[in-house]
């Protein structure tokens, strides 16, 4: 079936059955500015059962990081304002912010993005479009280091 672009992206009418968020709830930021790919991570989050809280670029991140705790990032890293290589940069630079996991969230797939990434401090990697699987794959990986109270190496 085709559809326009602008209705949702396709989730089934129920959530999965994957305990992710029941088993490891942490609180999630997502900083990224484009209102599609807003939507769609967010509503991916919302399926897997997270809520999440939306900044439109680094600055608004590191601003609401301020604000509130967070136990993990989604970062964008073209972003208009501040992008998220220096947003990432910064949070490691900040005493109080450096325990967040920062998962890098990119269009770019191409050979070194990914040591980019990590270069600028991020966590982990992942492509967009971002698919659900893979989302949920990452949740699980860092879900353990994040419940034992931040980043301290890889999970």
């Amino acid at each position: 079936m085709i559809r326009p672009m602008h209705e949702e992206p396709f989730l089934p009418a129920e959530p999965a059955e994957s305990g992710v968020a029941a088993n490891n709830p942490f609180r999630i930021l997502v900083c990224e500015d484009n209102p599609m790919n807003q939507k769609v991570i967010r509503l991916m989050l919302e399926y897997l059962g997270y809520s999440s809280d939306l900044a439109r670029n680094g600055e608004e991140a590191l601003a609401t990081l301020a604000m509130n705790p967070y136990d993990l990032i989604f970062m964008d890293c073209q972003m208009p304002v501040m992008d998220g290589y220096e947003a990432t940069r910064r949070i490691r630079a900040s005493a109080s912010l450096s325990a967040n996991v920062v998962i890098a969230m990119t269009a770019h797939a191409m050979m070194g993005d990914r040591e980019k990434c990590l270069a600028a401090g991020m966590d982990d990697y992942i492509s967009k479009p971002i698919a659900r699987d893979l989302l949920e794959t990452l949740l699980v990986k860092w879900s353990g280091l994040i419940s034992k109270g931040g980043r301290q190496g890889d999970p």
